[in-house]
């Protein structure tokens, strides 16, 4: 069974599992305290724990049967959960559509907003072909287009990917990160640093905070779901830079994703080891309490294989994700840890690494699109179509249309130089991708804004 109803009670399938494969369960240990970003501590570093240092969870995945297997990844999945405070029961998602636009011929965006944890709404553009063009009853696949650092759905890759991934015939959400866009203090874009690059020395701050990234995109896949021309299995997510190392994990606890592509990043590494020893609160502190399950990346990629095709892409040149030090090499043996996990390489991710390439969002060259239709089968263009599509050199492209990018990323060996299927696609103006009228986002912001979320968890820190 590829789904997992989220009807049912994974926190009682976990501790079932864990009740089975250890005799123990471990319901009233709190998470362990990684803490809020800067410098870690060496208490902010774990070992594997109890019940996930012995029994199945350690036993080779060929040892294990099927139903066997299941058990111990539900439980898996179950600890990620927990450990990054991310709910079992998702919030209701309670979306408003506020207004639409046709950014271009044959492409229609929703202006949208939905819930996500602890009380905050999330601003989205969702691109959608043009019902005129649909046949009757057809369905779509569906893509959640998950942000870089800094990066939001005013990002060029961001509207240019919903629209690209319309025109070939799915429906796609681009969305705000919390701290940025419409999530922003001052509605602004790639402010350095991000509100929610701030250190805070509480004991969960960044597992939360990741927690609530994770909802982000669990609750755009149900947005998804809950459109009626999109087909529920044929759901993926693209994520970069540090939105892969976010819809990595989101792919290996969220099984309704059917593929996940990731682009400059999807490195999990070791301990110690580049997601271990950074100071952004969103990313390091969560990673270091993953470590109670053992061998991260390996767990990882296995959920992944479970839930469906992963497909990683990566420059070898790239200096921010240290890629000299996750050469081939290492992604082979990971991959075989992996496998020895699962019992089977089977389903497990595929790479590739592109020559004197530094940090880009590679989904949308020929490579990634190819894949994509490969697993969830455009409704317009087929393989055929994607190469007949046309090409755009993205730099010629930002500087035709005065996009807005960090001088730094329109490189020829990043960004810059990426040539992304599809031809003809303008530029958004900024107002357009604003999602809330001015009064209405000032009504909002308690729902919204970086520092509101921040209050109100310093807040429930201290009742504690």
């Amino acid at each position: 069974m590829r789904f997992i109803s989220f009807r049912k009670s994974l926190a009682g399938i976990a501790l079932t599992a864990a009740g089975v494969l250890a005799g123990q369960s471990h319901v009233d240990v709190p998470p362990v305290a990684a803490g809020g970003g800067g410098d870690p501590r060496p208490e902010q570093y774990f070992q594997v724990q109890p019940p996930f240092d012995s029994g199945n969870f350690v036993k080779p995945g060929k040892d294990l049967t099927p139903a066997q297997r299941k058990v111990r990844n539900a439980a898996w999945r179950h600890e990620i959960r927990r450990q990054l405070y991310a709910p079992d029961r998702l919030p209701a998602l309670d979306a408003k559509v506020w207004s639409s636009f046709s950014p271009m011929p044959g492409v229609v965006a929703d202006r949208v907003t939905y819930a996500t944890a602890d009380g905050m709404r999330v601003p989205a553009i969702i691109y959608r072909p043009d019902p005129k063009l649909l046949k009757p009853g057809q369905k779509l696949p569906g893509i959640v287009v998950v942000n870089g650092h800094g990066g939001d759905k005013f990002s060029w890759y961001a509207f240019y990917s919903g629209m690209l991934f319309a025109k070939a015939g799915a429906v796609a959400v681009t969305y705000d990160p919390i701290g940025e866009g419409e999530r922003n203090a001052h509605r602004a874009s790639r402010e350095s640093p991000s509100p929610h690059d701030a250190a805070v020395d509480q004991p969960h701050w960044g597992q939360r905070l990741a927690g609530l990234m994770q909802v982000d995109v669990m609750q755009a896949v149900s947005y998804l779901r809950s459109l009626p021309q999109v087909d529920s299995a044929r759901i993926g997510t693209v994520g970069y830079s540090m939105g892969a190392f976010v819809s990595g994990i989101t792919g290996a606890i969220d099984t309704r994703i059917h593929a996940v592509l990731l682009s400059g990043g999807g490195t999990f590494d070791g301990p110690h080891e580049y997601f271990d020893t950074g100071k952004l609160p969103c990313q390091a502190p969560p990673y270091r309490a993953l470590a109670v399950l053992g061998d991260r990346g390996p767990i990882l990629y296995t959920l992944n294989a479970e839930r469906g095709p992963m497909y990683v892409m990566n420059g070898d040149a790239d200096t921010v994700m240290k890629m000299s030090d996750h050469p081939p090499a290492w992604f082979a043996a990971t991959r075989d840890s992996a496998a020895r996990l699962m019992g089977t390489e089977e389903g497990l991710f595929t790479t590739v690494l592109y020559p004197g390439i530094s940090h880009r969002t590679s989904w949308v060259n020929l490579d990634g699109m190819l894949w994509l239709n490969q697993q969830l089968h455009f409704g317009f263009w087929d393989e055929a179509g994607i190469r007949a599509a046309g090409m755009t050199h993205i730099s010629a492209w930002i500087q035709k249309n005065n996009v807005e990018i960090s001088k730094n990323y329109i490189r020829e060996d990043r960004e810059g130089g990426l040539d992304a299927v599809g031809s003809g696609f303008p530029g958004i103006p900024r107002a357009d991708l604003m999602v809330l009228p001015e009064e209405e986002w000032k009504r909002e912001q308690k729902q919204l804004l970086y520092e509101s979320w921040a209050a109100a968890m310093q807040a429930r820190n201290a009742a504690r």
